[in-house]
C-alpha cells in the first residue's frame, strides 16, 4: 500500500504507517476480550476523544516523549496512514524506552539498509482493533507484524505488561483508534541477532 507524508504528525501515525497497514493484510482479526482490569489512568477527554492519530502523534511529541518514536517512523518511510480509518491500538515507547537500547542498536536501525527490519520493529508495536485496557486479558495477541504479543493483566495490582513492558500511561483515545504508553521497546522473536539486544534494565 502507498505511503504518505506525516505519519510522524501523530503518536499512532507514528507507528501505523502505510507499510504497517499493508501488513495488516496478514493479520487475523482481533476479538475483543472481555474487561479483566480498570483502566490504571485513564485521562480522555472530548478534545482528545475526537483527534485522529496524526494529531495525538503530534500533540504527543510537542511533549518531547516521542522525538525517536517519530525519527523511527520517518527513518521507515513511513507517512500519514493512522489518519486512515483504523482502529488500531498502538503500543508506544516513549524516548526514555528507546534510549535503554543500546545506541549502536539504535543507530542501525535508522539506517536506510535496515529499513525493512525498523517497519517490522513499528508493526510489532500495533495490533488491529482499539482495545482498551478494561478489555484487555491476558494472552497472545497477533500484531499487525504477525508476531503475537504476550499481554499480561494483573488485576491484584491493576498493571498491564505486554511482553516485559509496562503500560504506563493506558487508553489515550482517538477517533480511529488507542494509545498505551509503554516503559520499552518491543522486539520481535524474529527479529535479527544482530539487532536483537536486550533493553538495558532500569
Amino acid at each position: 500500500m502507498k505511503a504518505s507524508k506525516g505519519i510522524v504528525e501523530i503518536l499512532f501515525n507514528i507507528i501505523g504507517i502505510s507499510s504497517l497497514i499493508a501488513l495488516s493484510a496478514c493479520a487475523q482479526p482481533v476479538e475483543t476480550p472481555t474487561v479483566t482490569v480498570p483502566p490504571i489512568t485513564p485521562t480522555p477527554t472530548a478534545t482528545i476523544a475526537t483527534q485522529n492519530l496524526a494529531e495525538l502523534a503530534k500533540s504527543a511529541a510537542s511533549q518531547g516523549q516521542f522525538q525517536t518514536l517519530i525519527r523511527a517512523v520517518q527513518a521507515a518511510g513511513l507517512t500519514e496512514q493512522l489518519s486512515a480509518p483504523g482502529p488500531y491500538t498502538i503500543f508506544a515507547p516513549t524516548d526514555a524506552a528507546f534510549s535503554a537500547l543500546p545506541k549502536t542498536t539504535l543507530d542501525q536501525l535508522l539506517q536506510p539498509a535496515n529499513k525493512k527490519q525498523l517497519v517490522k520493529l513499528l508493526a510489532y508495536h500495533v495490533i488491529p482493533g482499539g482495545i482498551t485496557s478494561q478489555q484487555l486479558t491476558s494472552g497472545q495477541v497477533k500484531t499487525i507484524e504477525g508476531s503475537p504479543v504476550k499481554i499480561t493483566v494483573d488485576r491484584a495490582s491493576n498493571s498491564i505488561t505486554v511482553n516485559n513492558a509496562k503500560v504506563t500511561q493506558p487508553d489515550i483515545p482517538a477517533s480511529n483508534g488507542i494509545v498505551h504508553i509503554v516503559d520499552q521497546v518491543l522486539l520481535p522473536p524474529n527479529f535479527p541477532p544482530s539487532l536483537k539486544t536486550t533493553p538495558t534494565p532500569r
